[in-house]
């Protein structure tokens, strides 16, 4: 029995399909669980920990994008969020990647990550200038404030879970 999905050019092997699938399952269960602090100018997203796995393999750019798309609907912003964040997240997963590919320490690739997320906040800032009127630089501020605290509590929780997990298979 072939156990691969055709996708020119191509194949998707179902355990690959699974991880992404379940990557992307979790980092919207965990944003629904916090909703309440996860979207707005002050916000707390702590399924941003999934960034992380990008580093370890490239099937969870695809992941953790899908996963912030599907999580976006829940914004009260969705129309703007869901394409926006969705296009924001793949840019700087990819970034991220390109950025720490030849650090070899993994705290200093944990801590550029969680950098390059806290400042590409600014289209989370821009999103809110936009809608709600609010002072770009502070909203930036706060946003990316935020958003580095995910990270660092994130980061925590990966590091030591990719001591005990091979996190790139």
């Amino acid at each position: 029995m072939d156990k691969t999905i055709s996708a020119a050019p191509s194949r998707i092997s179902i355990g690959e399909l699974t991880k992404i699938s379940l990557v992307a399952a979790l980092y919207f269960a965990v944003t629904a669980s916090f909703a309440v602090v996860g979207f707005g100018a002050v916000q707390l997203r702590f399924s941003e920990m999934f960034n992380y796995l990008a580093l370890y393999n490239r099937r969870y750019v695809i992941a953790v994008t899908l996963g912030v798309v599907f999580a976006n609907f829940l914004s009260p912003t969705w129309f703007l969020d869901v394409p926006i964040g969705g296009l924001a997240t793949f840019v700087v997963l990819l970034i991220c990647r390109a950025v720490t590919r030849h650090i070899k320490n993994e705290i200093a690739k944990i801590a550029v990550t969680a950098v390059i997320f806290a400042v590409s906040m600014f289209t989370v800032a821009t999103q809110l200038t936009i809608l709600f009127d609010l002072p770009f630089f502070y909203t930036w501020l706060t946003v990316g404030a935020g958003e580095l605290l995910s990270m660092t509590i994130g980061g925590m929780v990966v590091y030591f879970l990719g001591k005990k997990i091979d996190l790139s298979k």
